[in-house]
């Protein structure tokens, strides 16, 4: 009970070495509606403390004689403040003895927040007591408010920095996590459908059960968000929620909270178990709206980005030949291997060609510098150029220069890496201009593997280019191009990089799939950007 003869959640430590003293405050206190926790020493009081900080239910106050018998109160104050657990609890130090100013600015200095003279009216005792610990949990919910806050503003930062959905949604769950103290998830829905899912990486068990835990998710999202915008937060009853999704073989309520932008695009769901406490869940989903509200508004243009990528791809694949075109070619055996990069990887430039000419064949395989849909659109226009030059004109020389000047006159500000090679089936006689690109690799049967020296300026700058190499291809030969993405690593030089790939080119075994198929084994792994190979041999 208190001044009105309520009862109230207040718990009040009393430290007095005197018993009479201990019980007459204790009384007063009881009489106000507090729990009372009496101890006659420093020392006891100190244990007392660091049992109920291990248990959760440190006391609001502690009213502490300032004549202790093992130690004053003002040092029991000044330890206990020196405990970062126990720095927020109010001291209210008192005394029955006459204590001037000094004594009392002694104890303020030790950390104390108020000060009485015992006996007091009870009155005074109440409103001291009621003082301390209103103004010690302003502190505290300021110092929450505050350190939630910035969690947030630090989950939203890495938000924001999220390359693809699968990235943004983890980090949105670690910050959800973060903020209620409980297993977090994220859901992005994308406008296929799609559902692109996140959890918080310290619960190994937030995991979907199967494939129809999957979709019932989709479909509570899809529900909740359906024609609605803004911040929408529910509770989901265990039975419609998937069991065991929070905890393993456990089934518990969730609590959703779905955000939407005005368009009504790219729905973010931030899940999480329903911890009641007496009956109600303490966390305020405040904080957690702004977080859904902050992943929506980052997903959408990784929703668009996602979209033009897949229209890249289809615009990419679908100007490039189809392998069993090009192994019609006459005179020549061909293989191709084309491998794209990741879904989280932005879409390249690679293409590679081979067409019949009226000196033998032509293969080219190239790379627009870049990663966007410009490079894709740009790649199909010089392979389409390459074509048409390749009607009249079948010197690669020649063939690299009109693909430069094209280049400058229609995208001054793009530049691209190409190797043209000129075969001749009769004689074996091959010609390559190379601008800028990886050059071809000659693979003799039984005497290893070798590049041949040509190289030239990339295309789009315009600058003079050397005469064509020379060599000829014996009927064992094979002949390798590839583009970058098959070798390229971060931290690895080029070199290091090419080396290794001659040395598997050699150790291949015969024939055109083995020689492609086992540089793929060897390279072709989770890679940043598209890989192209074509392999050419006579016959």
């Amino acid at each position: 009970m208190d001044g009105n003869g309520k009862q109230t959640d207040t718990t009040v430590l009393v430290v007095d070495d005197v018993a009479a003293s201990r019980y007459a405050l204790g009384a007063v206190l009881r009489r106000a509606g507090h729990q009372v926790v009496p101890v006659a020493s420093g020392n006891e009081a100190l244990v007392e403390l660091d049992v109920r900080l291990h248990t959760g239910t440190l006391p609001d106050v502690a009213l502490v004689d300032v004549g202790l018998p093992d130690m004053s109160g003002f040092e029991l104050c000044r330890r206990v403040k020196s405990r970062p657990l126990m720095a927020a609890l109010p001291v209210v130090h008192f005394s029955a003895a006459a204590v001037g100013p000094g004594d009392r600015c002694r104890g303020l200095d030790a950390g104390g927040d108020a000060y009485l003279t015992v006996p007091a009216e009870p009155r005074e005792i109440q409103a001291v007591v009621r003082a301390a610990v209103r103004g010690a949990r302003r502190s505290n919910g300021a110092e929450t408010l505050v350190h939630r806050l910035t969690l947030l503003s630090e989950a939203i930062v890495t938000v924001q920095s999220a390359r693809t959905l699968r990235e943004l949604a983890e980090a949105a769950a670690d910050g959800g996590a973060r903020l209620t103290g409980t297993p977090a998830a994220v859901f992005v829905v994308g406008p296929d459908g799609e559902l692109h899912r996140g959890t918080s990486r310290n619960r190994s068990s937030l995991a979907l059960p199967d494939s129809a835990a999957h979709e019932a998710v989709a479909r509570l999202v899809a529900r909740i968000a359906d024609g609605q915008t803004g911040v929408h937060s529910v509770v989901v009853p265990a039975p419609l929620w998937p069991a065991g999704f929070f905890r393993p073989g456990v089934q518990e309520d969730a609590r959703l909270v779905v955000a939407l932008t005005q368009q009504g695009r790219a729905p973010v769901c931030v899940a999480r178990p329903v911890r009641r406490v007496g009956g109600k869940d303490p966390v305020d989903d405040g904080l957690i709206a702004r977080l859904a509200e902050a992943t929506a508004l980052a997903a959408e243009p990784l929703l668009m980005y996602q979209a033009e990528r897949h229209v890249a791809l289809t615009l990419q694949h679908s100007f490039l030949p189809q392998p069993h075109k090009l192994a019609r070619l006459p005179g020549v055996g061909l293989v191709v291997r084309y491998v794209p990069a990741s879904r989280e990887t932005e879409i390249g430039g690679d293409f590679y060609a081979a067409v019949s000419t009226g000196e033998g064949v032509l293969t080219a395989v190239g790379d627009v510098v870049g990663h966007s849909l410009d490079a894709a659109t740009v790649m199909v226009e010089i392979r389409h150029a390459l074509r048409a030059y390749c009607v009249e004109e079948s010197d690669p020389a020649v063939l690299a220069a009109r693909l430069d000047r094209m280049l400058l006159h229609y995208h001054p500000d793009v530049t691209a890496t190409v190797c043209l090679v000129l075969t001749d089936p009769d004689t074996g006689r091959t010609r390559i201009a190379n601008a800028g690109h990886i050059p071809p690799l000659i693979v003799r049967d039984g005497s290893g593997a070798d590049y041949v020296e040509a190289c030239g300026p990339l295309l789009g700058l315009g600058l003079d280019r050397p005469e064509p190499a020379e060599l000829y291809l014996d009927p064992t030969d094979r002949l390798l191009m590839v583009t970058d993405g098959l070798i390229e690593s971060r931290g690895t030089d080029l070199e290091v990089s090419l080396e290794h790939l001659r040395r598997a080119a050699a150790d291949a075994p015969p024939g055109l799939d083995a020689l492609c198929d086992t540089l793929l084994g060897c390279f072709g792994h989770d890679r940043e950007d598209d890989i192209a190979l074509l392999a050419l041999r006579l016959g």
